[in-house]
């Protein structure tokens, strides 16, 4: 609740879930549901700002309300660095933290650079993968919601034929995978010519070598006069070539001056593979787990692993690239809606979910790589809460695990006999 509503104390109660409608402060907020407030404990990387509120930006008043009904109180370090960049139509090669509300840094500007009386393609959302680009769609939505803004979300595995039905009506903008929406233009379906401002989340899986030209070719499609803005926890090499040719003079925000995720403990338990279900069980009865996502390094494990669960007793569902689309959007959605606790996975989840009541992540095969390790981990721990990281190694992996800890900078410790509950349960 904002001090403005406390001096008040003229609210009257209204909705659910202990929530308010808000009466006499004289500002946009008068009418509104105030959001219940999450008093969860969070970490300087999202706290840490230069005391900025949104009304600073001269947003509309209609995103104002979106902005604080979706529970925003004040913008994060990178919203603070990003929104008034984007508002200027610049390029912007954004690097911060998974989880530091990387997502509302575009869309707020996005909503605010759109105008409503176009009924054209305005804004082009690039995502790497189908969940991730309906999660943002969402998140557009709840925050453009009372703007009159008409987002669209298009991605492989669904009906083309819907997509091609829906592009008939107003879409101003577009949240799409790259073959998809690419698709959609080559037919002449879904008209670029008007888009200038192109936002590419997750850069770094976007700019890899299988997407690439299938971007350029996206890109040619749009206004020539396009801003480009690329946002991600990492930029290697591809991302640099990439800019050269595509983004001229980026305005640089780099909010990681180290790799390492602040609020998450990371420990490791030395198994042998037959011992990894057994050590799991364990886990399970000795963790407060609110939510889990439990990861493996192949789909057939996947499958394998959430059986045993299950035969353990567990509620447990599993999501991985090879099942249906429709199936997917039903294990996510009811996830994220708190029907089972725990998610067996493949490494389709590690992009840029954000489900905030996650506190534990395992490993129970560890990551090839430490970008993939990053991004896994980084499922825990949601914007500045704590999370725990579990992993668990065999040993082949030791090499492995020694090189995550070099290469991020990090310590990963062995895990004790009882894990203090303070370091993630906020």
């Amino acid at each position: 609740m904002t001090s403005v509503q406390q001096q008040n104390g003229s609210q009257q109660n209204g909705g659910g879930n202990g929530s308010s409608v808000i009466e006499g402060t004289g500002t946009f907020r008068d009418g509104l549901l105030a959001p219940v407030k999450d008093t969860r404990y969070q970490t300087e990387d999202v706290t840490d700002t230069k005391g900025r509120d949104f009304e600073d930006f001269f947003l509309k008043r209609e995103l104002l309300m979106g902005i604080f009904e979706k529970g925003f109180e004040k913008p994060s370090p990178i919203q603070e660095e990003a929104i008034p960049i984007i508002l200027q139509d610049r390029n912007v090669l954004a690097r911060a933290k998974n989880g530091t509300g990387k997502t509302a840094a575009y869309i707020i500007p996005c909503l605010e650079k759109t105008d409503t009386s176009l009924k054209s393609i305005q804004v082009l959302i690039l995502i790497p993968t189908r969940e991730l680009a309906l999660q943002t769609s969402a998140i557009v939505k709840e925050i453009g919601k009372h703007m009159g803004v008409h987002c669209m979300v298009t991605t492989g595995g669904t009906s083309l034929k819907d997509d091609i039905m829906r592009l008939y009506n107003t879409v101003h903008i577009i949240v799409a995978t790259p073959g998809r929406i690419l698709d959609l233009a080559s037919k002449k379906v879904a008209d670029l010519s008007n888009v200038k401002t192109i936002i590419m989340d997750e850069a770094d899986k976007l700019l890899s070598p299988e997407f690439q030209p299938v971007l350029e070719q996206i890109i040619g499609q749009c206004n020539p006069e396009h801003q480009i803005c690329l946002f991600s926890a990492t930029f290697p090499v591809t991302v640099k070539g990439f800019c050269k040719k595509f983004v001229p003079s980026p305005y640089s925000i780099n909010l990681m001056d180290e790799l390492t995720l602040r609020g998450i403990t990371q420990f490791y338990a030395y198994v042998e593979e037959r011992q990894k279900v057994h050590c799991l069980n364990t886990l399970f009865t000795k963790l407060e787990v609110n939510q889990s996502i439990i990861f493996c390094n192949s789909v057939n494990r996947v499958e394998l692993l959430a059986k045993k669960i299950t035969e353990l007793g567990y509620s447990c569902y599993y999501i991985h690239a090879k099942m249906q689309q429709a199936n997917r959007n039903r294990v996510f959605h009811e996830f994220r809606n708190g029907a089972t606790r725990h998610l067996v996975t493949s490494d389709l989840f590690t992009r840029g979910i954000d489900i905030q009541s996650v506190n534990v992540v395992i490993n129970f095969d560890f990551p090839k790589n430490s970008e993939t390790y990053l991004h896994r981990i980084g499922r825990s721990g949601r914007f500045g809460h704590l999370g725990l990281a579990v992993n668990l190694i065999t040993q082949e992996d030791r090499a492995g695990l020694r090189r995550v800890e070099q290469e991020l900078g990090t310590e990963i410790r062995a895990i004790p006999p009882i894990i203090d509950r303070g370091l993630y349960v906020g």
